[in-house]
């Protein structure tokens, strides 16, 4: 089979996925032309012509179809799935220069279809949308068979399409007693195959087999290119054929592939025993059917001879008879010498010489060599004497002999062929005249309108005729009818749209080539003013939209771009030219297309179209990947500028600053700003911001990457979880709770079995202070398990960043509580973890640890910076949904009813609710988690209200709803200690330090309230105590110029109102942790706006924090003078907010613009007044002086308060990590930590940003954050001497060889 010269590279195959396009139901075909339909219709029978341009059956015949009916037939209609289109495009150039027809009409339609697009009116499966569209990529490209033919083209290329084959029979001679004569089975296996047709012009046959089975026949060799999907066509019997689908054909016709000469005939039942012979195998890739055909296999006379022998007679003829009689005469004398010598053992010979032979045969060397051809040898004869004659001697048919055998074989076969050669060239009787000619025992009948209804190519099946003849003969075209596996005779609109289709779809890699030949054949129709059928027209704009282009195209797309001899460039685009070049051409035309605003868009737009058409040719992920990232909305550098509001000739590091700080403000506009910097970029013609755009990192910032193998290795974001992995490299850095989690690895993993604890063991273990569940236990061991697995891989892996498992995430991010507030959201509640032994009636609903009693200030909001209800509430509406009885309340509606040991415990929770709503810790609403103590004993609760479903909002995690960071630490260290616990050792209870959690980060805290009214001063019975451990220590950060030792000591001294009441709410430190994590509570409620915000104040701090001044043990007099010089420091920074900071403020530049305003203003015809004037300038200056003298007095009393503590310096800690968050939102933002690298350089610090983990000098981590969206929200201290961080801990295989 000859390829298609416009296919480049042959036929590529490639094919695993087939069926994914929904199937097409059946339609009626469009009516034809009147002119056509006018005519009188041909019958079948007559269909057939004999001219001479076109032999008998060929597909090339023309052809008159019959009227239509009316009526339409009943179709199955199916639902399906348009396959998407991209907006259409249309480029009204043909592609080779010449001016086209009317394509503006063509475009019109892309707007006012009303019917769905021609590729889904098209009747065919299989198709796959993503390998039509990715058809260059080889790497998506399925392995597919390859270039195809439709049933009428296969017709042409079974066998010369000027030929007719025929099936031939033959009948048995009348018995005889003649020896030797042939059977009826011998005559009839005379016949080469069942499956052999003969053919009269090569005197020769063709095997043809056509066949539908799910079973290929036996490959001798494997194919050139793949076979189709054999589970695709076992599917369909056949594409064709009256109930061989009883739904609907899913295609239209056959689409036949060809492997040449894979089939060995011999192999075949029945097979095939004259010689060797191989066969053709042709697979419709859409249903079973296959066939298989040969070569011609020759006869046993040659072609030639039987050309030469018949134009002798017909150049000689009889004087008795025409040409035509005398060519008959002369092989039906052949043909009785054969008979005579096989049905009545003729043995004489055959005189050539003699006058009647040369009657009927002649004699010449073309009958000599006919006569040898049958085994007719010529020999002298004797006659006695030295006299002889010329004859033809029979030869031996005795079966019995391997002589006999074979000339008897020979014989028959000749038979078979001169008389079914004879018998189709006299069906033309009128040639004859009065010619009678012999009785024949061989039938020839005409096969071609079997095979062809068999392999789907019959005038009943595929009408002939539709296509003009003056198109038919139009010789430009026949590359691309054959291209498309079609002939122009069988042309419709609906088998040239399935032809393309199904090219399309069996060999992807050749879909332009194909489309071109599609284009050409669409615009020659309407270049010769040929009617061009609607569908047609909706098909080439359907597959221009999805980017379809021909060589023409592609030339002017390289045009576009530059390239060629008289382009901007000089070069032309080959293949020696990189992707790299080709990229850079088309950002500086784009660059150079702003020089001109009008046409910039459209001018911008073609370069787009350019470069996909190229990068699609070229079949460049690269550029395709440049294509899609930079080719942008249209944005013009006008509008990218004020976007990011910046001016024009900002500089690139503080762009790229304010880009970042855009997306975290306003993240729902995250793909404009990054649009707006790619035209930036453009404009620019910035490699910076092409490659920040590209990886997100700026490559000005020259930092030391963690490629090291001695450098701590990054976590890689799961998600929304970087403040997660901040606090899994927080915990790695610590040295003993390291060791601790990573002896649970080693452990065996029956440790995991919850048998082996029962649930007496539950009773005697607390944690946070309440008894744990078996459920918990089981999945704190599991989170640990997975968190030694990561510091195991963060120990010896080389890679510079690992992955977490999911799950680590999921039960760090998830806490047990709303695991089961979502059971019982989804089937009610689910008790099946729990025993009776630990569901106690004094455990109140899990709080979560450690956080209500150690946390002076609760967060009103869902904030990540800050803790929040605990109502399943994540969004920033501060609701209750009851209000709540003040603390006071309910001391004494419990004191009337209490003992003296439950007043004593009322007494506890008092100080609790008074840290809860302590007026200057916490401005915010009160929360329904004030209370620590479950009322439950006392009073049945009433019934829960119906759940409210929880809202999604930004701060909703990939897990479910987001929790702040520390209670995403607290549900950590929770597991690590629960996971931890020794159920076969003593009972523990919180007090006791008998875990690494508790060693590590506990402390212990005395909070202690006493009275401000004079008449219960003194009075013991106005004083509360109580102790408790403690793991952070919380600096509410709301204003400016406060440092870190401000903030504790609002934290340690405060005063509260309770009840209506003042009252002083005093903490000292009882015992320190080795681990001081004091947290920033940066989340602020507004009381005007009624919204949460994120305060940006700096809180200084320094390397060092001593924390003796805070102490339980500190001397008393220092302490008092410390309490006298904080009131008056509080009321002088007071007194400077309120003129600086406060409503209304700042009172001086007030005061001087109106004074300014009223002595100078022309405008208004006002009254002199010198009086008012000079008041507001001695107003202004009397504030400004205030405002100097206070603030002067702020430092004298913050120095004198650091004076009195400068010589305690016992309780010394060094600053070891700082965890930052950047962003001006509460709910949403990013984190990343700095961690100091201890303990072999302390002067060096480590950035952990997620993946990437850099060195950063000392002055990043202290700097001042004025100004800036990245700010410190928990700082970490290790207490001076302490070994408790070892920052890098990474495994050196050179000690291990030093070993």
């Amino acid at each position: 089979m000859t390829q298609d010269s416009g296919s480049s590279s042959g036929l590529r195959r490639r094919s695993t996925t087939v069926d994914k396009c929904p199937q097409t139901p059946p339609h009626s075909r469009s009516p034809e032309d009147p002119a056509t339909s006018s005519r009188k219709p041909i019958e079948p029978v007559a269909f057939y012509g004999n001219g001479k341009a076109k032999a008998p059956g060929s597909s090339h015949t023309g052809y008159i179809p019959p009227e239509r009916s009316p009526f339409r037939e009943p179709e199955l209609v199916m639902d399906e799935e348009p396959i998407p289109n991209d907006p259409p495009t249309w480029d009204s150039s043909n592609g080779w220069g010449e001016p086209s027809a009317d394509w503006d009409a063509i475009n019109s339609t892309v707007e006012n279809w009303g019917e769905p697009g021609t590729t889904r009116r098209v009747v065919i499966d299989g198709r796959d949308e993503n390998e039509e569209l990715r058809w260059y990529d080889p790497a998506l490209r399925a392995v597919k068979p390859g270039q195809g033919v439709l049933p009428p083209l296969l017709a042409d290329m079974l066998h010369d399409p000027d030929h007719a084959l025929y099936s031939v029979s033959t009948q048995p001679h009348p018995p005889s007693a003649t020896p030797h004569v042939p059977s009826a089975d011998e005559a009839r296996t005379a016949i080469p195959h069942p499956n052999a047709y003969y053919c009269r012009e090569h005197n020769g046959w063709v095997f043809l087999q056509w066949r539908s089975s799910t079973v290929l026949p036996p490959l001798v060799k494997e194919p050139d290119h793949p076979l189709p999907d054999q589970t695709r066509r076992r599917r369909t019997t056949s594409c064709v054929g009256d109930g061989e689908q009883p739904f609907g054909p899913a295609n239209l016709t056959h689409h036949w592939h060809r492997y040449e000469k894979v089939v060995d005939a011999s192999k075949l039942n029945p097979p095939y025993t004259h010689g060797e012979l191989f066969l053709d195998l042709y697979l419709c890739c859409q249903c079973s059917m296959y066939c298989l055909v040969s070569d011609v296999i020759p006869g046993i006379i040659p072609t030639s001879l039987v050309d030469e022998f018949t134009r002798d007679k017909l150049s000689h003829p009889a004087i008795d008879k025409t040409p035509r009689a005398t060519v008959i005469a002369g092989w039906e004398t052949v043909l009785t010498i054969i008979d005579n010598r096989l049905w009545r053992d003729e043995k004489r010979s055959l005189p050539v010489g003699r006058a009647r032979f040369r009657s009927k045969v002649g004699w010449n060397d073309a009958v000599r060599q006919v006569f040898e051809a049958i085994g007719f040898p010529l020999e002298d004869l004797q006659h006695g004497g030295s006299s002889s004659e010329l004859a033809l001697q029979p030869p031996p048919i005795d079966p019995s002999t391997p002589e006999g055998k074979a000339s008897r074989t020979k014989l028959l076969r000749a038979w078979v062929e001169v008389g079914a050669w004879l018998a189709i060239y006299q069906k033309n009787k009128e040639a004859l005249r009065d010619y009678n000619p012999m009785i024949l025992h061989v039938k020839a009948e005409s096969a071609r309108d079997m095979y062809q209804a068999g392999i789907g190519a019959h005038v009943s099946q595929i009408p002939r005729g539709l296509l003009p003849q003056p198109l038919q003969d139009y010789s430009p075209l026949n590359d691309s009818w054959k291209a498309l596996g079609m002939t122009p005779s069988t042309y419709s609109w609906e088998l040239l749209a399935f032809a393309y289709l199904a090219q399309c779809r069996c060999d992807p890699a050749n879909t332009m080539s194909y489309f071109t030949h599609l284009f050409t054949i669409v615009n020659t129709m309407m270049q010769l003013g040929h009617n061009v059928p609607q569908e047609l027209q909706t098909l080439i704009v359907e597959e221009r939209s999805r980017f379809r282009f021909t060589p023409g195209d592609l030339q002017d797309a390289a045009t576009t771009l530059g390239f060629g001899r008289e382009g901007e460039l000089g070069v032309e685009l080959d293949g020696e030219i990189d992707d790299d070049f080709i990229a850079q051409a088309w950002r500086s035309a784009r660059q150079r297309a702003w020089q001109n605003p009008t046409e910039a868009s459209t001018r911008r737009a073609k370069l787009n179209d350019a470069l996909r058409l190229v990068a699609e040719h070229r079949g460049s992920e690269k550029l395709l990947k440049v294509w899609y990232d930079e080719k942008g909305t249209g944005m013009s550098p006008d509008t990218a500028y004020s976007t990011l509001e910046v001016p024009r000739d900002v500089d690139e590091t503080i762009l790229l600053t304010v880009y970042s700080m855009r997306i975290e403000d306003q993240p729902s506009q995250a793909e404009r700003m990054r649009e707006a910097l790619s035209v930036i970029a453009e404009v620019t013609n910035s490699d910076r911001l092409r490659q920040f755009l590209a990886t997100g990192q700026d490559p000005g910032d020259h930092t030391v990457s963690n490629a090291s193998p001695d450098m701590p290795r990054g976590l890689n974001q799961l998600g929304n979880t970087c403040y997660l992995n901040s606090l899994l490299q927080y915990f790695y850095t610590i040295k003993d709770l390291r060791a601790a989690i990573t002896s649970i690895a080693q452990a065996d993993s029956k440790s995991l079995d919850d048998s082996k604890f029962t649930d007496d063991d539950l009773k005697r273990h607390r944690v946070g202070g309440r008894l744990v569940t078996r459920r918990e236990v089981m999945r704190s061991k599991k989170f640990v398990n997975l968190l030694a697995d990561l510091f195991f891989n963060m120990e010896y892996c080389e890679n510079p960043a690992i992955t977490p498992e999911i799950e680590l995430a999921k039960l760090a991010l998830v806490t047990t509580q709303d695991e089961e507030e979502d059971d019982i959201d989804k089937a009610g509640t689910d008790s099946s973890n729990d025993t009776d032994a630990t569901l106690v009636d004094d455990m109140a609903p899990r709080p979560t640890y450690d956080r209500a009693s150690s946390s002076p200030l609760q967060s009103p909001t869902g904030s990540v910076l800050g803790k929040r209800s605990r109502d399943g509430d994540s969004s920033m509406e501060i609701d209750t949904s009851a209000p709540v009885a003040s603390p006071t309340d309910r001391i004494e509606a419990k004191t009337a009813s209490s003992s003296p040991s439950q007043q004593m415990q009322d007494a506890t929770e008092l100080i609790e609710d008074a840290i809860a709503s302590s007026s200057k810790l916490s401005p915010s609403l009160p929360t329904a988690d004030v209370e620590m103590k479950d009322e439950t004993q006392a009073s049945k609760a009433p019934p829960l209200p119906p759940r409210k479903p929880r809202p999604m909002d930004d701060s909703v995690m990939m897990f479910g709803r987001q929790h702040d960071v520390s209670e995403c630490m607290d549900n950590c260290m929770f597991q690590i200690e629960t996971a931890l616990l020794d159920f076969q050792g003593k009972e523990t209870t919180d007090d006791e330090k008998t875990s690494p959690i508790k060693r590590l980060f506990y402390g212990k805290k005395r909070q202690r309230l006493t009275s401000l009214s004079p008449k219960d001063d003194g009075h013991q019975s106005s004083i509360h105590e109580k102790e408790d451990l403690f793991s952070h220590l919380h600096v509410n950060v709301a204003d400016e110029g406060f440092d870190l030792y401000d903030g504790l000591a609002r934290y340690f001294d405060d005063v509260v109102e309770l009840g209506g009441e003042k009252k002083r709410m005093e903490v000292s430190l009882v015992d320190l942790p080795p681990l001081l994590q004091i947290q920033l509570q940066r989340v602020q409620f507004n009381r005007e706006t009624q919204q949460a915000y994120k305060s940006q104040a700096y809180v200084k701090f320094g390397e060092t924090i001593y924390m003796d001044r805070f102490l339980d043990s500190a001397n008393p007099e220092k302490k008092a003078r410390s309490k006298e010089i904080q009131v008056e420091l509080s009321a002088a920074r007071d007194r400077v907010h309120k003129l600086a900071q406060g409503k209304h403020a700042p009172f001086a530049p007030a005061l001087k613009n109106a004074a300014e305003f009223l002595s100078s203003q022309t405008v208004l015809d006002l009254p002199t007044d010198d009086a008012l004037v000079t008041s507001l300038r001695n107003e202004e200056a009397l504030v400004t002086e205030q405002l100097r003298v206070e603030r002067e007095k702020t430092v004298q009393l913050k120095q004198q308060l650091e004076d009195i503590w400068k010589d305690d310096t016992s309780a010394a800690y060094d600053l070891t990590s700082v965890f930052i968050h950047r962003g001006s939102s509460p709910s949403w933002g990013h984190y990343f930590f700095y961690s100091r690298n201890l303990p072999n350089n302390p002067d060096s610090w480590f950035k952990y940003n997620d993946s990437d983990v850099t060195a950063v000098s000392k002055d990043e981590v202290l700097a001042d954050t004025t100004g800036s969206t990245a700010n410190p929200y928990m700082l970490v201290f290790v207490r001076k001497g302490c070994d408790a961080i070892e920052t890098v801990h990474r495994f050196n295989p050179e000690t291990v060889e030093d070993a």
